[in-house]
């Protein structure tokens, strides 16, 4: 079935977002509690306290160099091919975390974090995958709800944390051993998936443009850079949150429900995202959501009391919700179906790679500026405001275009 005929009948696309919004909920779960633990195994495994959010930002390289291959992997074998190996992959990362826990070995434990990379990739073509059956007018809707189910995973993830941290002698074992279990479970929902292999392109079929040509596209250009400052700045943030919050005196369940206001943030707007896309036009949407990643830097910078981080965290999940679903939504609608593979993947390589960057700079800025937690916090909050103007000009910049062009 072609996509135009898909377009005219909502079922199936209903159906495959049912299934993601699961998979969004059960697997997702378990990114929240690496970003949640990360750091504190980081800290006390590492030889350098700098390195401490290493483990996290191997987890966002893993998944930056996944991108390209596995979004080919998708465009030739289809998604639930890929997915299967993205839940193979973070179960296996997991094993090895747990591995490099039990013998205390920092190598160990960042080899399984760069492979537990790979699901975190996989899980990122959850929202194009919810966008391929999906009709113009339910795209943003589809790609919102699939998102919206990370808001169970938002609770399950430092839920799990607290039930598990402890369990075992070694300190978050248990945690490691209970994400490899997620992702045997997990990986069983996509027998349900019905999203069709996309057809092997004929000889007079169209190539499509270059990866040169989508990307100095305007229209891409400016998704590609506005999702990249909302990953990326809201990763920078939330990476460096736990060592914060601990360091400024509180303590890691305080941390972790911090996390979980972020994370319930991050994915609560998205049942209404794509209905505020659909009424204001996604342009809007998208500066509204820079603008509040702004407002929860400013308002990080004001204090370190248990208040500041929760608005700041719930502001910074809002921005990122806003700003993220913005870029994708503008981003499906400015590709042909023969250039996903190479489009999609295109985007996930340069906007991990962005948070690969924010990710290990978060450790630095945290832990190396200043001397003490209130310095790295503050410093860390300072570093969002340029990437954010960079955002901003560019999205002012294609919106004053001349509409000919």
């Amino acid at each position: 079935m072609t996509d135009a005929a898909l377009s005219h009948d909502d079922s199936r696309a209903r159906r495959n977002v049912a299934v993601l919004v699961l998979a969004q909920a059960i697997l997702g779960a378990q990114m929240a509690m690496m970003f949640v633990v990360g750091g504190w195994v980081g800290q006390s495994l590492a030889s350098n306290i700098c390195f401490a959010t290493l483990p996290i930002s191997l987890i966002v390289l893993g998944s930056m160099l996944a991108a390209n291959p596995l979004s080919m992997a998708m465009q030739k074998y289809g998604r639930r091919a890929g997915f299967f190996i993205g839940a193979g992959a973070g179960a296996v990362g997991a094993l090895i975390g747990a591995l490099g826990l039990y013998l205390a070995s920092f190598p160990l434990f960042l080899l399984g974090s760069l492979i537990s990379g790979i699901y975190m990739c996989a899980q990122g073509f959850y929202r194009f995958a919810a966008a391929d059956t999906a009709s113009e007018a339910f795209r943003p809707k589809a790609i919102s709800y699939v998102l919206a189910g990370g808001l169970a995973s938002a609770v399950i993830g430092p839920q799990l944390v607290k039930v598990t941290s402890q369990a075992l002698v070694i300190p978050f074992l248990g945690t490691y051993l209970t994400i490899v279990a997620l992702n045997i479970v997990g990986a069983l929902l996509f027998l349900f998936l019905d999203i069709p292999k996309p057809p092997r392109p004929s000889a007079d079929s169209p190539f499509g443009r270059t990866r040169w040509e989508l990307i100095t596209t305007p229209r891409i250009a400016v998704a590609v850079i506005c999702a990249m400052v909302s990953y990326a700045l809201m990763n920078l943030v939330m990476t460096s949150t736990p060592l914060a919050v601990v360091g400024c005196g509180f303590t890691e369940g305080n941390a972790a429900d911090i996390v979980t206001a972020h994370v319930l943030a991050m994915f609560a707007p998205s049942f209404f995202t794509g209905h505020l896309i659909a009424r204001f036009g996604v342009e809007r949407i998208m500066g509204l959501g820079l603008v509040i990643l702004a407002g929860a830097g400013a308002v990080a910078i004001q204090g370190v009391s248990l208040e500041n981080f929760y608005i700041a965290l719930i502001l910074l999940g809002i921005g990122w919700n806003f700003g993220f679903i913005g870029a994708t939504t503008m981003l499906a609608g400015a590709h042909e179906p023969h250039e996903r593979g190479r489009m999609q993947g295109l985007n996930d390589l340069l906007v991990f790679g962005g948070v690969t960057v924010a990710s290990l700079a978060s450790g630095g800025l945290m832990n190396c500026a200043g001397g003490t937690a209130e310095a790295g916090w503050l410093s860390v909050n300072l570093a969002m405001a340029p990437f954010l103007a960079l955002a901003g000009a560019a999205l002012i910049w294609l919106v004053m275009r001349p509409k000919a062009a």
